[in-house]
């Protein structure tokens, strides 16, 4: 979206939009590249860590968790990207932690945001423990990283107008219920009058306003697999946004631009490691959202260990090697089942 709008309005314009719109932070910490492994050189494959919370708790970070943990993958060759989603429920060991005064332990994925977050720690402490949460867990470092507030994402949906989405299985939404036609979360329809009625994502492929795309993509109560179609659906979502934002034309009209520029400042925090954004956005020019590939960890469905938690199977380990190796493309042929399902 960046390198295509910087085309339009110019480099530096877009460099000072993109400066005083977006936060940016130190989200990977310890977790970034060695200089053996490419540092700040973006010749190489480029991986960034996604991580989604829940707008809702941001004002006290100290209970906020990571519910949507994706790792980037971008090649060396920089015409493809690769989104892999890693289970909430996976059991990882996380690393002490003095910028939060943790000592350490066992937990599930999304607790480390939350252990990281801790005594001042914030969310760039809740970044940096999960970064290195997960480097240990799959050996990926990363060049950089983004804290994607999920509820944000509505603003820069709305500036777009819509986005593509598909409904492969009907589901009740848990979050929200419609009030006189209008969507509401539940705890606040409740205290509402006026006619109410369920919100249900019906089967089929169309175009969703931001509240829509973003209710869909937050269920996993009633999917076959649960947290395994959400992570399929939020995939789906970060896709769309960046197909639509693409190919709309709003990337060739500098005022919708900069509205969204100022949406997805509401949506982000971003580290782009040892490299400045800029050099950054234009390393990437030859990605698209047409070559977006979705990954899927364990078959797509529940792995259960000895603890009730997730455990990661060896075909999903092997992944994160070909990731780590940059021949991800090799390993997908050998492996196509990895690639998730089309909706």
């Amino acid at each position: 979206m960046f390198t295509s709008g910087a085309g339009i309005v110019g480099v530096e314009a877009m460099s000072s939009q993109i400066n005083n719109s977006i936060e940016q932070d130190n989200l990977i910490g310890d977790a970034g590249k060695s200089d053996a492994e490419g540092g700040k050189d973006l010749d190489g494959p480029i991986d960034l860590l996604l991580l989604g919370v829940d707008a809702r708790a941001r004002w006290d970070v100290n209970d906020t968790r990571a519910d949507t943990i994706i790792v980037l993958h971008i090649p060396a060759t920089h015409d493809q990207a690769y989104l892999i989603s890693i289970p909430r429920d996976t059991e990882v060991q996380v690393p002490p932690f003095a910028k939060s005064k943790y000592p350490g332990g066992t937990t599930k994925a999304t607790e480390a945001f939350f252990h990281g977050a801790q005594n001042g720690g914030g969310w760039a402490g809740g970044a940096q423990l999960m970064a290195q949460t997960i480097k240990k867990l799959t050996g990926v470092s990363f060049d950089g990283a983004a804290i994607i507030d999920f509820n944000g994402f509505k603003g820069v949906i709305d500036a777009l107008g819509s986005i593509p989405m598909c409904v492969s299985q009907e589901v009740e939404s848990h979050h929200m219920t419609l009030v006189d036609g209008k969507p509401h979360w539940n705890a606040d329809a409740k205290k509402m009058s006026g006619t109410k009625k369920k919100v249900v994502h019906k089967k089929g492929c169309r175009q969703m306003a931001g509240w829509e795309a973003l209710d869909y993509s937050r269920q996993r109560y009633g999917l076959t697999n649960g947290d395994y179609d959400r992570q399929q659906n939020q995939q789906q979502l970060i896709k769309g946004m960046a197909k639509k934002a693409i190919d709309s034309g709003v990337m060739t009209n500098p005022a919708k631009l900069n509205e969204l520029m100022k949406a997805a400042g509401q949506a982000f925090v971003l580290d782009t490691g040892k490299t400045p954004l800029m050099d950054f956005v234009f390393t990437l020019r030859g990605v698209t959202a047409n070559e977006m590939v979705l990954l899927r960890t364990n078959d797509g469905t529940f792995s259960g260990n000895d603890s009730g938690r997730e455990a990661l199977k060896p075909v999903s380990l092997e992944m994160f090697k070909a990731v780590k190796n940059d021949t991800l493309a090799d390993f997908i042929i050998n492996n196509p089942g990895v690639v998730s399902k089309k909706k």
